[in-house]
C-alpha cells in the first residue's frame, strides 16, 4: 500500500490529523489494533477547551458538539465542607469549557472520515515502522487477517498512545523521557443519575482525600475518586463506591449525591510524562505517545488535539511548497505548550490530592491553597486561563534554537 502519510492510531489524534489532511487533498491511512466498535466505545476525557471546539467547529466536526455539548462557564471547589466557585467567563475573557465526551468526537470524526472514503484500517497491527531516516518510510502492519503488508508513505505520525511502537522508533541516544508516577490512581464511575452540580466539581476532604463530581449528560453522571492504585474493581462494589463518595462529600453545606444504577467502572493509574523530541527524522509523535497528564485538569485528550493543530499545518506546507522548517520546528513548538500544561496538571493534581507518609499540616496547607485559589481573583485568574486553554503557539522556531534532532533532512 501507498499513501502519503501513515497514521498509527485511531483515537482523537490521528483520526483529526487525517481528517485536516484530507480538507487539504493529501492521503493518509489510519491504522488501529482495536476494532471500530472499541474505538468508539471507550470511555475517555469529556472536557473540550474552547480552542478545541472552535478547531473541531471549523474543520466542520461541529453539529452533534454544538447541539449536544454542555457549555461550563464556572467551576466548582468543595472543601472543608463548603462549595466554592470559580466565574470562568469572567476571570478568562468570555472563555469557558464544553462536556461532550471522547468517543462522541471519536464516533464523528470516523463518521466524516467514512463517508469521504478515509482509510481507516481496524483490528491491524502496526508491528514496525521502517526507513525512518529515509525518504521513503515504510510500516510494517498485520491485517485482522493475518497477512504482513506494508504501507510505503513519506512521513509517519506516532497517534498510537503510551503504549504505541512509535516512540519506540526514536533512537534511545536522542530520546529522552521524564516521568512521575503518582502513588494513588482513580476510580471512575459512569451512572444513571442526574448531575449534583450544574459544573464541574472538585473535592478535597482532608482525611479522605480527592473525588471528582462531573457529567455526560443531565442523566449521566461521571464521578471519580482517588484510591490505592493497588486495589481492584472487585474490591470495590456498587454500594461502596456510593458510601465512600458521600463520605467525600460531606460539610455543613449540605449536598445530596443521587445514587443510581453504575453502567462502567475502572480504575485508572496516574503519571506525568513527556518524551522529548516529539519528532526524528520523518516521524512525529503526538498525543499519548509523546506526553501523559494526570486527568485532574481534564487536559489529555486537549493537549493531543493541540499537538494535531500544530502538525497538520505543518504537514500540509510540506506538500504544498516542499518546505520542512514548520515540521522542524514542530516538536519545540509543542513542547513548550506540553510543559506548561504538564506544569498546571501536576499542580492541580498535588492541591487536591492526598499523598503517602503527609502529615496533618501538609494536608491543612492544601485546604489552605484552595483557599486562596477560590478567593483571590488573581489566584483564580490563573488557574481560569489554564483551565480553558493556553493559546496555541504556532510561532516558528528560529534556526539557532532549533533542536537538530528533529530536522527532517
Amino acid at each position: 500500500m501507498q499513501t502519503q502519510v501513515a497514521i498509527l492510531g485511531a483515537g482523537p489524534a490521528g483520526l483529526f490529523l487525517s481528517h485536516l489532511l484530507h480538507l487539504q487533498g493529501i492521503d493518509s491511512i489510519v491504522i488501529e489494533s482495536r476494532s471500530r466498535d472499541y474505538v468508539e466505545g471507550r470511555l475517555r476525557a469529556g472536557v473540550l477547551e474552547k480552542g478545541t471546539v472552535d478547531a473541531l467547529v471549523e474543520a466542520g466536526l461541529g453539529e452533534s458538539l454544538l447541539r449536544e455539548g454542555l457549555r461550563h462557564k464556572e467551576i466548582n471547589f468543595r472543601f472543608g465542607g463548603r462549595n466554592h466557585t470559580l466565574d470562568l467567563d469572567d476571570l478568562s475573557g468570555g472563555r469557558y469549557v464544553t462536556v461532550y465526551g471522547q468517543q462522541k468526537v471519536v464516533k464523528d470524526i470516523i463518521a466524516a472520515r467514512m463517508a469521504a472514503q478515509g482509510k481507516i484500517l481496524f483490528e491491524t497491527k502496526a508491528e514496525e515502522i521502517l526507513g525512518i531516516e529515509t525518504t521513503n518510510p515504510r510500516v510494517r502492519i498485520v491485517t485482522k487477517n493475518g497477512e504482513q503488508q506494508e504501507i510505503s508513505c513519506e512521513l509517519v505520525a506516532g497517534c498510537d498512545g503510551f503504549h504505541g511502537i512509535s516512540r519506540e522508533t526514536i533512537p534511545s541516544s536522542i530520546l529522552k523521557t521524564f516521568e512521575r508516577v503518582y502513588p494513588f490512581a482513580w476510580l471512575g464511575i459512569l451512572a444513571e443519575a442526574p448531575p449534583i452540580f450544574n459544573c464541574v466539581t472538585n473535592v478535597y476532604h482532608e482525611e479522605r482525600g480527592f473525588a471528582l463530581l462531573s457529567m455526560r449528560s443531565r442523566t449521566l453522571s461521571r464521578l471519580y475518586m482517588q484510591c490505592d492504585p493497588n486495589e481492584k474493581l472487585e474490591d470495590w462494589p456498587d454500594e461502596r463506591i456510593w458510601d465512600e463518595l458521600e463520605r467525600r462529600l460531606e460539610g455543613t453545606e449540605k449536598c445530596t449525591l443521587v445514587r443510581g444504577p453504575i453502567l462502567n467502572k475502572g480504575i485508572t493509574p496516574m503519571r506525568s510524562f513527556v518524551a522529548e523530541p516529539m519528532s526524528y527524522r520523518r516521524l512525529f509523535l503526538a498525543g499519548d505517545s509523546a506526553h501523559i497528564v494526570p486527568p485532574t485538569g481534564a487536559k489529555g485528550m486537549n493537549l493531543a488535539m493541540a499537538d494535531i493543530r500544530v502538525l497538520a499545518p505543518a504537514m500540509i506546507d510540506y506538500f504544498k511548497t516542499g518546505a520542512t522548517r514548520l515540521l522542524d520546528a514542530y516538536s519545540d513548538t509543542c513542547l513548550r505548550r506540553v510543559w506548561k500544561v504538564e506544569r498546571f496538571s501536576w499542580s492541580v493534581t498535588s492541591m487536591t490530592h492526598n499523598f503517602p507518609e503527609e502529615s496533618r499540616f501538609d494536608r491543612r496547607m492544601r485546604s489552605a491553597t484552595l483557599d486562596y485559589l477560590t478567593s483571590s481573583k488573581a489566584s483564580g485568574t490563573t488557574f481560569a486561563e489554564n483551565f480553558v486553554g493556553l493559546p496555541l503557539e504556532n510561532s516558528e522556531v528560529q534556526d539557532s534554537e532549533r533542536d537538530p534532532r528533529t530536522v527532517m533532512l
